[in-house]
């Protein structure tokens, strides 16, 4: 049996009978939750045409998404600005849509062989988990960027993560880490780095896309979501392009969710729609809508 006929025949049963009717469908409980990342219209925003603080709405009224994913790119030289923060809460509070996490990226390496570059740059992410502790968020979304070997870096990455889980534990927020180029996207690798960081408050948000090593060099993908999922806080859905019938042309989603949920994960999926070959809401749209048919699917 494929896996495709696997999850189509995998249906939830009640009282014996197969929840087959689309009445039935409405009712049943989803096996995943789906979130907007705001990378999704990184275009639209960084032209101007939509303002960050006008994200959330965007999620909930063209997409009917009532949780959101922030990238702090869009809010850089805010985060430690009450009142805008203040905004961004009120708005989502009004709105009904939940605040997850703030992806934080340019605040340096959290393993720069340099000590006092790499505490710089542990530090420079305290403002972030601060404000994810005011917005409400669970997580913060770190890189593990490093140089040197491959033990050199997982050592020298696992002690920056742990610098800043230290203090993100103090705030009750997660510390997450996306495999996100270089040695980052080893599965292997970046799950070694967090079995050494040992700390129930440091984990993963494993991407479908990002397995990219160097140059043309590729990490397999499936085999990294499996290696990443025992310590997902998060999961990214990358999409970049479609084929006629909707499916996303380099990810299996059957596949990719399939490992998602057989490592008992329950929470959100956040549609990242990264393509450039279809306008952003049409490109989040696609996504969404396979995201879906999968999950009634199984």
């Amino acid at each position: 049996m494929d896996r495709r006929t696997f999850l189509k025949t995998s249906s939830i049963f009640t009282g014996g009978l197969a929840l087959t009717s689309s009445s039935c469908f409405s009712q049943k409980k989803l096996p995943f939750k789906i979130s907007l990342a705001e990378w999704s219209l990184h275009r639209t925003l960084f032209s101007g045409e939509l303002d960050h603080l006008d994200f959330p709405k965007v999620a909930k009224q063209d997409f009917g998404l009532d949780a959101v994913e922030y990238v702090n790119s869009f809010f850089f030289e805010k985060a430690k600005e009450t009142e805008y923060l203040k905004e961004m809460k009120s708005r989502c509070d009004d709105l009904g849509v939940k605040s997850l996490l703030i992806m934080c990226d340019n605040e340096g390496r959290l393993g720069d062989p340099d000590d006092s570059k790499r505490i710089n740059a542990v530090e420079n992410h305290y403002k972030w988990v601060e404000a994810a502790k005011y917005l409400g968020c669970h997580s913060i979304r770190v890189n593990a960027a490093s140089e040197g070997s491959y033990e050199d870096q997982m050592k020298l990455a696992a002690n920056g993560l742990r610098r800043l889980v230290d203090f993100g534990a103090d705030h009750h927020i997660n510390v997450i880490v996306e495999n996100h180029g270089g040695l980052s996207s080893n599965g292997q690798w970046l799950s070694s780095v967090i079995k050494n960081v040992d700390h129930p408050m440091c984990g993963t948000l494993p991407d479908f896309g990002n397995f990219h090593l160097s140059n043309d060099e590729w990490y397999d993908r499936y085999k990294g979501m499996k290696e990443l999922m025992p310590f997902a806080k998060a999961v990214s859905a990358k999409s970049n392009d479609f084929d006629d019938e909707g499916n996303e042309i380099y990810s299996d989603y059957y596949k990719m969710i399939e490992i998602v949920l057989e490592a008992g994960y329950d929470g959100y999926i956040g549609i990242e729609y990264e393509g450039g070959q279809l306008p952003e809401m049409e490109g989040i749209q696609k996504t969404k809508e396979l995201l879906e048919r999968v999950s009634n699917s199984i």
